[in-house]
């Protein structure tokens, strides 16, 4: 019987007995290398054979599985790779398919040792380049078992880590496999990608966890490397990094999904990290496609719970200071629109308080306090974008903004809001601190580019509002334009210090941009300089901002005709607060003066005219003994100390307008310019717009004069054009227009309907009366020459001309010769 089996034996195909050569009698001993080298030569030797040893060793490969042989597996599998390392020929095709049949085979199995022996075989494999192609090799099974060990719950924790570790691996290798093959299946397809992205984040997430529960970084080991988190990093950052510029949306979506479904925007930590690794892996020319979809995603959540909302914009805020110059992308303003709406959104809910407009019962509850978070992160995420931009680009985002801002009276670009004037009040602010943050750093070398008129009136004209936090807020954007030098944080404080050579500085010569911009809006600057030191309601903020207005415009724009009229707008600003007109208290009055000291103090030491300088100093000094509640040291303090009223503020503590205008002749500055008082320029800007105001309009008055009696002393009085007079012209016209139209549509039916001799006769009666009517204008337009001789009297008792000839005309003596 042993002779039949050995005869049997024999008989074999030479690639059976060398395959089962390898297999030793314990497999403890492992793979019998001599064997397995005389099989690897057979191989190369004879590729054709290659297919059929591949399907021998799957053949016993599945019987010792089934026996639970599993020595015997592991050896198969190993011989199983060396094979693949060394065999490229084209007959390989057959022999993967026999391997990735004995992988699958492991990985189906139960045991975690066999799951993670048939991945490791799988990575070796993904990590061979082949030299044919492959038309008919499907990766779909591996994709859905390796996301599912990345999810895998086993009991005993070291295992469990090693199998999702497993499972991790085994994804990398299907995308290095899959993803650079045209032929195989697209692993970008969204039935992938909803596996594969969500496995990574799980463990990234699973990741965080633990490494929150660490007790120390002392226990940082090797068994700490091992951990899936990096691995999983890893392995999701190549993804990202392959993906072509079509392929970013089905990679990114997965992730909102996953950060939607586990409620994990409100943490916004891990959101945060999780579009970080985005943003750095994938290409930068791609940035601006996730930044897109990120804001689609907040529009699909505009009535989600105000943390959901923040936490995206706050991976917005990071994954736009990340992109740099390429996250905003081709549409600029479709980005700033999304947000300044969801900003108006935000609005609104938090005044309205549902995200309906109503009241139900069902409604949710919105908490105001996380609206106000959401809408400050908004703001500083505007800023964050518009930090990325060029500078071109930047003036248009400004100008997008300032069209935005709800004016009264004006026609608005946003919808108007549904909770009424404190709801625009509050978008007014909240698009103003969105001007802040877009202006914050704003570098030009052309003023009249940065600030042109389109954008500069309408933001003049809410400097003049009564809201002290808008206008403080303009403030600080004006600032913020004409700061080029960094000369800002050096005025922070008012102080009348002796030198400002500390301050140090930086002065550049004015250029003629710069002269050009002056001349053509230095007036308006001035006037609302002065119209804001003039408000009740302006505080010590205000009075810090107006003086560091006043000088970084005598630092960065100031010729010698800006300087004069700086001045005299300096001791204008005196006069208002010496005056008692304007009921002002008694805090802004001494601010006022204050102000003005500090001011000239300043542009004293800036022209470097020794007498001018004198003369602010002494008056400093004395105000220093006498009043020192008229100085900023004492003023703009915490809890300044002030007199009860200010009365009789005269003589030395005063700055002489006739000193200074002196002091400045002799120094080659302009005298006249200097001895006339400013007076602020009323133009005809509204108070909220570039249009009249109806107050301005209201208080017109129109005067009427007859010429024809030049000696009539009397005059008509004025007519006065009001509300009522307008609104009566308007319909008085639309009632004419209506006679108007009635009279032609009987003239018409008449000439339709009428019998002829009535049209003739009535056209020749209209014919004699036109004749009769030139005949009037003929005799009174033409008439004969007057006479020297005197008239004669008509038959009528009426004086009357006649003609008599000249040699009949008697003429005085004096003038005959």
């Amino acid at each position: 019987m042993t002779g039949v089996c050995g005869c049997c034996g024999a008989l074999r195909p030479r690639y059976k007995r060398l395959v089962d050569n390898i297999f030793p009698e314990d497999p403890e001993d492992g793979l019998v290398k001599s064997n397995m080298e005389k099989l690897t030569f057979y191989a190369l030797s004879a590729p054709e054979k290659l297919d059929r040893i591949g399907a021998y060793l799957s053949e016993r490969l599945s019987r010792d599985v089934a026996r639970h042989r599993y020595g015997y597996v592991c050896i198969a599998m190993e011989a199983l790779d060396q094979l693949l390392m060394a065999c490229h020929c084209q007959s390989i095709n057959l022999f993967v398919e026999s391997f990735l049949k004995m992988v699958r085979k492991l990985l189906e199995s139960d045991k975690p040792s066999l799951q993670i022996l048939g991945t490791n075989s799988f990575v070796k494999f993904a990590n061979i380049e082949e030299d044919t192609p492959s038309y008919h090799r499907s990766y779909d099974f591996f994709v859905s078992r390796f996301s599912e060990m990345c999810h895998s719950g086993y009991e005993d924790p070291d295992i469990r880590t090693k199998i999702r570790m497993a499972g991790i691996k085994g994804l990398q290798g299907v995308v290095r496999k899959t993803v650079n093959d045209e032929l195989q299946a697209n692993i970008w397809d969204p039935q992938h990608m909803d596996k594969i992205v969500p496995s990574l984040l799980f463990n990234l997430q699973s990741g965080e966890r633990t490494e929150s529960r660490s007790p120390s970084p002392l226990q940082a080991t090797e068994k700490e490397k091992e951990s899936p988190v990096e691995l999983t990093e890893r392995c999701f950052r190549e993804l990202l990094g392959r993906a072509a510029y079509g392929n970013i949306k089905n990679a990114v979506t997965p992730v909102l999904m996953h950060l939607d479904n586990h409620r994990l925007w409100e943490g916004k930590t891990f959101a945060v990290r999780c579009f970080k690794i985005i943003m750095y892996s994938i290409q930068s020319q791609h940035s601006h496609l996730v930044i897109q979809q990120l804001l689609g995603h907040l529009d699909a959540n505009s009535k989600n719970s105000a943390t959901v909302r923040a936490g995206i914009v706050e991976v917005l805020l990071e994954a736009a200071a990340i992109a740099a110059s390429g996250s905003v992308g081709p549409t600029v303003l479709e980005v700033f629109n999304t947000l300044l709406r969801h900003l108006r959104l935000s609005v609104d809910y938090e005044l309205t308080g549902s995200y309906d407009g109503s009241t139900n019962i069902g409604t949710k509850i919105i908490k105001a306090h996380e609206e106000r978070q959401l809408q400050e992160a908004v703001i500083r995420t505007i800023g964050s974008f518009a930090n990325t931009l060029p500078t071109y680009q930047r003036s248009e985002v400004m100008l997008f903004i300032m069209g935005k801002i709800p004016v009264p009276g004006v026609h608005l670009t946003l919808p108007c809001t549904e909770s009424g004037p404190e709801g625009t009040r509050m978008i007014q602010v909240m698009l103003l601190k969105s001007l802040v943050q877009v202006t914050a750093g704003f570098q030009t070398t052309n003023m009249l580019t940065a600030l042109p008129s389109s954008f500069l009136e309408p933001l003049l004209s809410f400097s003049l509002t009564e809201d002290p936090a808008i206008r403080l807020l303009v403030l600080q954007i004006l600032l913020s334009l004409i700061d080029r030098h960094d000369n800002r944080p050096k005025f922070s404080n008012i102080s009348s210090i002796s030198d400002i050579s500390v301050l140090k500085l930086k002065v550049d010569k004015c250029s003629r941009q710069d002269n050009l911009f002056m001349k053509k809006h230095s007036q308006q600057l001035y006037r609302h300089i002065y119209l804001g030191c003039k408000e009740e309601s302006s505080g010590r903020q205000h009075y810090e901002m107006l003086f560091a207005l006043l000088g970084l415009l005598s630092v960065e724009l100031a010729n010698e005709e800006v300087v004069v009229d700086l001045i005299r707008l300096a001791l204008a600003l005196q006069d208002l607060a010496l005056s008692t007109d304007e009921g002002l208290p008694v805090y802004n009055r001494c601010a006022v003066h204050a102000l003005a000291a500090a001011y000239l103090n300043l542009i004293c030491q800036l022209t470097t005219v020794p007498a001018f300088c004198q003369h602010i100093h002494e008056v400093i000094e004395v105000r220093q003994k006498e009043r020192p509640h008229l100085l900023p040291e004492d003023v703009f303090i915490d809890n300044p100390k002030l007199p009860s009223s200010l009365e009789k503020v005269e003589g030395d503590v005063l700055f002489l307008q006739s000193k200074i205008t002196e002091v400045l002749g002799g120094s080659g500055y302009n005298t006249e310019r200097l001895a006339t008082p400013y007076v602020p320029q009323y133009t005809d800007e509204d108070r909220l717009s570039k249009r009249k105001s109806i107050g301005e309009t209201i208080s017109l008055q129109v005067e009427v004069e007859s010429r024809n009696s030049p000696e009539k002393e009397e005059r008509t009085p004025a007519e006065e054009i009001t509300f009522e007079t307008l609104k009566n012209a308007i319909v008085d016209s639309v009632g004419m227009e209506e006679q108007e139209r009635e009279r032609r549509r009987q003239v018409v039916e008449k000439f339709q309907k009428a019998p002829f001799e009535e049209i003739a006769a009535h056209c020749g009666a209209r014919a004699t009366m036109l004749q009769s009517k030139l005949n009037q204008i003929f005799e009174i337009t033409i008439r004969p020459p007057p006479s020297p001789s005197g008239t004669i009297s008509s038959g009528y008792g009426q004086s009357q001309s006649r003609s008599v000839p000249i040699y009949e005309m008697k003429f005085p003596d004096l003038c005959v010769y």
